[in-house]
């Protein structure tokens, strides 16, 4: 490895959502720092199966927008 060209790895803190805590090692800050997570495994609603609304956009939306009035003559 060449010398002097990697970040400095250390311990830090970080505090989850719920107030709980856990030391890890990484590159932010400095040595005994402190990371708050605004969002975690523990609020996110992927991981906790929350109810979220897809709004689909694009090119499906901007097609059904644009003949939503149009209907098949049988």
């Amino acid at each position: 490895m060449k010398p002097d060209i990697h970040p400095d790895y250390h311990e830090i803190t970080v505090v989850m959502t719920d107030g709980s805590t856990f030391k890890t090692r990484s590159t932010y800050g400095k040595e005994g720092d402190t990371l708050h997570l605004d969002v975690d495994s523990k609020s996110h609603p992927a991981w906790t199966g929350g109810t979220v609304q897809i709004i689909e956009r694009g090119q499906v939306e901007k097609f059904n927008r644009r003949f939503q009035n149009f209907r098949r003559k049988k």
